[in-house]
């Protein structure tokens, strides 16, 4: 199993703060931080989609899963369905949740 750490530890802007970054006078949204293990497998597909997606992180591949999967939700709940297209242009159903 390997253990995957997302640091987000809790962030305020402070006006007396010293800094030479102007990105840290941007507004903090404070976070949480959040651990789980992950098998081989499942930290290899979280690796080829990082590259794939070209994210910086493996927050941001997460976090994109995450607002997709919302969105896929919302959507069915909604009563839509979501199709496949072949090479040949053939549809069929594709069932995300069973």
């Amino acid at each position: 199993m390997t253990t995957l750490q997302f640091s987000t530890g809790a962030l305020s802007s402070d006006p007396d703060a010293k800094t030479n970054d102007p990105a840290d006078a941007r507004l903090k949204v404070p976070k949480n931080r959040v651990q789980f293990d992950l098998p081989p497998r499942s930290m290899e597909r979280l690796n080829i989609l990082k590259l794939k997606t070209e994210a910086a992180s493996y927050a941001e591949v997460v976090k994109n899963a995450l607002r997709l999967y919302e969105a896929l939700i919302e959507e069915t709940e909604a009563g839509k369905q979501f199709y496949v297209r072949s090479e040949t242009g053939t549809l069929a159903p594709y069932r995300l949740f069973f």
